[in-house]
């Protein structure tokens, strides 16, 4: 017994070193890949640099010959246009008029709903009716009570008058009427708090009308006639409406553009699923903190009203930190670099053909396939857009255009 569980002891640790032996080689593999893969790509960039060296001796040694061979290639004129560079941040949409529709009381079973999902509605429409049986006995009443005290006053009134008529005319004593303007008085003050109870009891009534308090489309209705409404649960509004007149884009900014990003800079919020141009906002709200857990900082931008634009929908919006008025700008794959810097190639006259020239220049920033050109080109220069990973300077080309 004993041999037979060291036997297995030894199979296990077998197949346990020969596994980490296998991940081991796999990753080295993996590695060599990677570090032979480097080097072709170096190999290669060398090969084209000598390539190009090579043509371009040739072509000092024999002019004539290489003035007969033309590369096609495919060339722009450049133009100044106006540079822009964003921010690309992903956000949502969210609204300003989201509320949940709740009583004025405590609330209580539903007896009516005047509402359905889709419908519009306006600050104060009644949304549902709650049961209102004990209000209205309330009401009732407090409103006999008030009919009552009214007769009473009357009356009241009426006694004080006949013994003030008496006492002017020096018949009974002047304590009657003392007493008889006190049971007015007392009668009235009975009287008026009970109009504050009818006052009271309306009120108690109107609270089962449950009304909107916000303009805009009902979103939720999420409770039926007969049950209890107070309106929030655990699980959200019972009935919730959305003003989509007021909406904005929400966007956690990472903290390290924190010094780049700023109340009233200009943005773009492109939300795809309209298929619409992007809208043009400024950013509203920055927050005052960096959230410990996304290390991030809260950005709000205005949306106009648009019926395509629904709040938590995921929008992107680029904030624009940096613009150049009349800049050179060009597609970034056609800059190249070598051990001097970055270069392009244009195409100049000279004599009766077009030759491709090298020319050093200068770059700034990088936006959408897109970068600046700080020097070394100008409004009016024939750049190469294609072709120009296999010319050199000086060597003849065409664009097909020209013979």
């Amino acid at each position: 017994m004993n041999a037979i569980m060291k036997i297995t002891a030894v199979v296990l640790i077998t197949v346990t070193v020969a596994a980490c032996g296998g991940a081991k080689e796999e990753k080295g593999q993996l590695g060599d890949l990677k570090v032979k893969l480097e080097k072709l790509k170096k190999d290669k960039s060398n090969l084209e640099s000598d390539i190009r060296k090579i043509e371009e001796q040739i072509a000092k040694a024999d002019p004539a010959a290489a003035s007969q061979v033309r590369r096609l290639v495919a060339a722009d004129t450049l133009r100044t246009t106006d540079f822009a560079h964003y921010i690309d941040l992903q956000g949502k949409i969210a609204s300003n008029g989201i509320g949940y529709v709740a009583p004025k009381g405590q609330g209580g079973l539903i007896r009516a709903i005047y509402v359905s999902v889709g419908q519009r509605v306006g600050v104060g429409q009644l949304v549902l009716k709650l049961d209102d049986a004990i209000q209205r006995q309330q009401l009732a009443a407090a409103q006999q009570a008030v009919s009552q005290l009214r007769t009473r006053l009357a009356q009241s009134q009426t006694v004080y008058e006949r013994h003030q008529n008496l006492w002017k005319q020096n018949i009974g004593a002047e304590i009657n009427v003392i007493n008889a303007k006190a049971d007015v008085d007392a009668m009235a003050a009975q009287l008026k708090a009970a109009e504050a109870q009818v006052g009271q009891a309306s009120e108690a009534l109107d609270m089962t009308n449950v009304r909107t308090g916000i303009s805009g489309v009902v979103e939720a209705v999420n409770v039926r006639v007969g049950e209890s409404f107070s309106g929030a649960t655990q699980q959200g509004g019972q009935i919730v409406i959305v003003n989509n007149s007021s909406l904005k884009v929400e966007v956690p900014v990472p903290d390290n553009y924190v010094a780049k990003v700023k109340k009233g800079d200009k943005v773009l919020v492109s939300v795809p699923e309209t298929g619409k141009a992007p809208y043009a906002s400024i950013i509203s709200v920055v927050g005052a903190s960096i959230d410990a857990t996304t290390r991030s900082f809260l950005t709000e931008a205005r949306l106009p009203s648009d019926p395509l634009l629904k709040p938590n929908q995921t929008a992107v919006m680029k904030i624009l930190d940096y613009q150049a008025k009349a800049a050179i700008a060009i597609p970034v794959n056609t800059v190249q670099s070598d051990e001097k810097g970055k270069y392009v190639y244009v195409i100049e006259k000279s004599g009766d053909k077009l030759v491709a020239r090298k020319k050093a220049v200068q770059v700034g920033e990088v936006y959408d396939g897109i970068i600046e050109i700080k020097s070394g080109l100008g409004g009016g220069d024939v750049l190469i857009t294609e072709g120009y990973q296999s010319v050199y300077d000086g060597q003849a080309v065409t664009t097909g255009n020209n013979k």
